[in-house]
């Protein structure tokens, strides 16, 4: 029977996310859009003290690309943002897929539902707003203090924004400086019509599908988290994709459950049951990266046990505020706390924490002072700062 290794499913992982080594490629718009559709969701955040986290994960797999792109395909349509793994960027082509959670939040028994019910006035007033005045942002709603043509309680038109994207009643048609930028759904998508929705079945069998793809080789136990499903419509799903054959298992070292993949990935699979291992870039990852966002896989697969600790008070901090865990050679071997200061032109590394056993030689040196350099470039923060490692002269030689 086949079986792959440990490292070879760390490479299938590393591979499916677009994060493998490649031969030197012109990047584009195009390309962004690609590698968006190829992860299936680009998580949100808006924490920047170094890139925003959707562009961060987008620099990590394709280097020195325009930001801008991402916000262009949003505006042209190409994608859309919604509430999938966390707040995304998702590919337009899936928003079939998302229309019955915008309509559960219509339900009478949901927070959303009872909030438009007991301020209908101002959802009807801010939806008029928008009919007469095209797309708006939440800071056109500002309080004026009773001057004539502001708002009363501009608080509230803002949550109706909210209540009216999650309902699907408005979309996110662009964005400017990050702000949200909304607009009528049917100015967005005038194509669109309720009876081109997912079924709830159909919905969890395409997410399980699409989860399968994104991590390369999974056990049943890593699926949920990916889209947010219930384990209970995980495995539901699994079991009839598995019966449909639209899926593979096959067997994992160490694995006391099977491994699943998607066939479009089969050749790949094999391949690296023979030792044929996708290979990675040497990369920055974001918090929010979809390598390692699922914290229990991420300790399982890597051995990385990893934490954010923006939340953790600064005395109690270990590693730092938001720190980036680094990727080379199919392992993560640490991780640094960086900030970009923009007017003065540094990218300051506050600390750059090595993992424990890790033999430190010339060659991954290197390719981690040339990762961080590319990264200080592309913020326009040439000038690297690295103030500690826990490596005794690390520190000086990752430093400009």
């Amino acid at each position: 029977m086949t079986q792959l290794s440990q490292a070879a499913v760390r490479g299938l992982l590393i591979a499916a996310q677009g994060l493998q080594q490649q031969k030197p490629r012109k990047v584009t718009e195009k390309t962004v859009r690609d590698i968006i559709r190829q992860m299936h969701v680009l998580q949100i955040d808006t924490i920047s003290v170094v890139a925003r986290s959707p562009y961060l994960v987008l620099w990590s797999r394709l280097g020195d690309y325009e930001p801008k792109w991402l916000e262009n395909l949003l505006a042209k349509g190409e994608l859309f943002e919604y509430w999938s793994h966390a707040a995304c960027f998702l590919p337009i082509e899936d928003y079939a897929y998302y229309w019955l959670s915008m309509m559960s939040h219509m339900d009478n028994q949901n927070g959303w539902q009872r909030w438009i019910n007991e301020h209908q006035e101002v959802m009807n007033r801010v939806l008029d707003y928008v009919r007469e005045h095209g797309d708006v942002r939440s800071a056109d709603f500002e309080n004026t203090e009773g001057r004539k043509g502001g708002w009363w309680n501009h608080k509230e038109e803002k949550t109706a924004l909210e209540a009216l994207f999650n309902t699907g009643a408005l979309m996110i048609r662009k964005r400017h400086n990050f702000q949200r930028i909304y607009d009528l759904r049917e100015r967005i998508l005038p194509d669109w019509d309720e009876s081109q929705a997912a079924t709830q079945e159909k919905i969890h069998e395409q997410f399980v599908l699409n989860t399968v793809k994104a991590l390369g080789v999974t056990k049943a136990d890593w699926i949920a988290d990916y889209f947010r499903l219930k384990k209970a419509d995980t495995l539901k799903a699994l079991k009839i994709l598995e019966q449909e054959d639209r899926i593979g298992r096959i067997e994992v070292e160490g694995w006391t459950t099977p491994g699943y993949f998607h066939f479009d990935n089969e050749a790949v699979v094999m391949a690296a049951a023979k030792g044929k291992i996708p290979q990675s870039t040497t990369t920055l990852l974001s918090p929010f990266d979809p390598i390692v966002w699922d914290r229990k896989r991420g300790s399982e697969l890597f051995n990385f046990d990893y934490k954010i600790e923006v939340y953790t008070p600064e005395p109690k901090r270990k590693y730092g505020y938001f720190t980036l865990p680094i990727l080379y050679n199919n392992q993560i071997i640490g991780r640094l706390d960086p900030k970009a200061h923009r007017k003065d032109g540094i990218f300051e590394v506050k600390a750059f924490h090595m993992e424990p056993n890790v033999a430190l030689g010339d060659a991954l040196v290197a390719s981690v002072k040339a990762t961080i350099k590319a990264c200080a470039e592309w913020h326009k923060t040439p000038q690297v700062v690295v103030r500690m490692a826990n490596v005794p002269g690390l520190a000086e030689q990752l430093a400009d």
